[in-house]
C-alpha cells in the first residue's frame, strides 16, 4: 500500500466504514471527514484501516499491519485499539475469553458513544450529518435499526399484543443489571441553546443486561448508571407521562430502548423530513379517530411527536403517512376518541443484531455480494 497523506487516510477510512450495513456516505461539505478526525488521529486512522466489518482478534489485525510495513508490536497495537474503544471510535466484544475488535457504524454507535463528553462542535457536525446524507443512509434499506412499540396505556386487552411489542413484559422477563444513559441528542440541543421542549428528563436511554456486558469495555460510571428492573419500569412510565416515543432496537431481544421526542431525536427529526415517514419505521399499529366522539381540542396534535394528527372543521384525523403507532395520543384524549388499530400485516423483528444487520446488508448490496462477504468472514479475509 502506498503511503497516505493525513487527509487521504481519512478518505480511505470513510470508504472502509462505508462498507458496513449502515455506511458512511460522502458529503459535499466534508462533514464526515471532520467527524472521523474527532475519533481518530492520523496514526490511529492508519491502524484502523486494517480493521474489519466483523469482530477479529488483535493477532489477525496485527498480521495485516505487518504486511503494510507498519512497525508496531502486538502489545502496542492492543493498547491503541483499547484506546479507540474507550473513545467510542471502534467496537470491542468478547468471545470465549478472547477480545475482538471491529469497525463501528456512525449511528447507532460512534455518535452515541460521545454522551457526557460531547462538544458543541462535534454535535453540530453530527446533527448536520444525521439530518443530511447519513439520514438518507440510515433509512436507505427500509429495515430500521430501531422499532416503535406502543406505550402501555394505549393498548387494550383486545390487541393481543405480541411479546416483542410489550416493552414492560420484556423488561419483567429480563434478569440482570440494566443501565441508563443520558440522551446524546438532548445533551447536544442543550449545548446549542435549543433545549428540549418536550421534557426536562435527560436519562432516557436504557441498556439491557446483555448489551451492558457486550459494551463493558467502553462503559464508565460517568456514562452508564446501574438500575434494577423496577427502576426501568419507572423510567418507562415517566417517558410515557412526558410524551416520549418508545424505540427499542429492532430485535426480538432488545439491546437498548430509546425514549425519544420529535424535537431532539436524530432518528425522528431526520424521518420527519421525508414525505411519508411512517414507511420508515417498523411498527404494528396506527392511530384512528372516532370523529363523532372527537371534540377538536387539539390535545393529540400537541402530544404527537410526528405531526400526524390534522385538525379540520373542529375535528381531528390521522395522517397515516406520518403516524408511527406509538400510541402517545390515546391515553390523553379527553373524549376517548382515539384508539390504536393493529395493521393487517404484522412486522416481526429479527431475532438478534446478527440477523438484523445481515438483512440490512443483504438489502444494501444484494444477495450474491452478501454471500461473498459471508465467505470472506468465514475464511478470515478483510471485507
Amino acid at each position: 500500500m502506498k503511503s497516505l497523506s493525513k487527509d487521504d487516510v481519512y478518505v480511505e477510512l470513510r470508504r472502509q466504514i462505508d462498507k458496513m450495513p449502515i455506511g458512511m456516505p460522502v458529503t459535499e461539505s466534508g462533514v464526515e471527514i471532520r467527524i472521523l478526525k474527532h475519533f481518530f488521529t492520523p496514526e490511529e486512522a492508519k491502524i484502523a484501516l486494517q480493521l474489519n466489518m466483523f469482530p477479529e482478534p488483535v493477532e489477525r489485525i496485527h498480521s495485516r499491519l505487518k504486511k503494510t510495513g507498519q512497525a508496531i508490536t502486538l502489545q502496542e497495537l492492543e493498547k491503541v485499539l483499547d484506546r479507540l474503544v474507550a473513545k467510542g471510535s471502534i467496537l470491542s466484544s468478547e468471545k470465549d475469553g478472547q477480545k475482538l475488535y471491529s469497525y463501528s457504524i456512525f449511528a447507532v454507535g460512534m455518535f452515541e458513544s460521545q454522551v457526557n463528553r460531547l462538544s458543541k462542535e462535534f454535535y453540530e457536525d453530527g446533527e448536520e450529518y444525521l439530518l443530511g446524507e447519513f439520514g438518507k443512509e440510515f433509512f436507505r434499506t427500509g429495515i430500521p435499526q430501531l422499532r416503535v412499540v406502543p406505550v402501555e396505556k394505549s393498548i387494550t386487552i383486545e390487541h393481543h399484543v405480541a411479546t416483542y411489542d410489550d416493552m414492560r413484559a420484556i423488561v419483567k422477563n429480563t434478569q440482570g443489571e440494566f443501565g441508563v444513559m443520558n440522551c446524546i441528542c438532548k445533551q447536544g440541543k442543550d449545548l446549542t441553546g435549543h433545549s428540549c421542549q418536550t421534557t426536562d428528563v435527560r436519562e432516557t436511554c436504557i441498556l439491557f443486561p446483555h448489551a451492558r456486558a457486550a459494551t463493558a469495555h467502553s462503559q464508565t460510571p460517568d456514562t452508564v448508571r446501574a438500575v434494577n428492573q423496577d427502576e426501568v419500569l419507572q423510567l418507562l412510565q415517566r417517558a410515557e407521562d412526558e410524551g416520549l416515543v418508545i424505540q427499542p432496537s429492532n430485535t426480538q431481544k432488545p439491546a437498548f430502548v430509546c425514549c425519544c421526542c420529535g424535537d431532539c431525536c436524530g432518528v425522528l427529526t431526520a424521518a420527519k423530513r421525508f414525505p411519508k415517514p411512517a414507511t420508515l419505521f417498523a411498527t404494528n399499529y396506527h392511530a384512528e379517530v372516532d370523529r363523532q366522539s372527537c371534540i377538536g381540542c387539539g390535545t393529540c396534535a400537541k402530544r404527537c411527536q410526528m405531526e400526524a394528527p390534522v385538525l379540520a372543521d373542529k375535528k381531528s384525523s390521522i395522517n397515516l403517512d406520518r403516524c408511527i403507532g406509538c400510541g402517545l395520543c390515546v391515553p390523553t384524549c379527553p373524549s376517548k376518541a382515539i384508539k390504536l388499530v393493529r395493521k393487517e400485516k404484522d412486522v416481526v423483528p429479527p431475532k438478534n443484531f446478527g440477523e438484523l444487520y445481515r438483512k440490512i446488508l443483504t438489502k444494501k448490496v444484494g444477495t450474491m455480494k452478501a454471500l461473498a462477504i459471508g465467505v470472506k468472514k468465514i475464511t478470515g479475509q478483510k471485507v
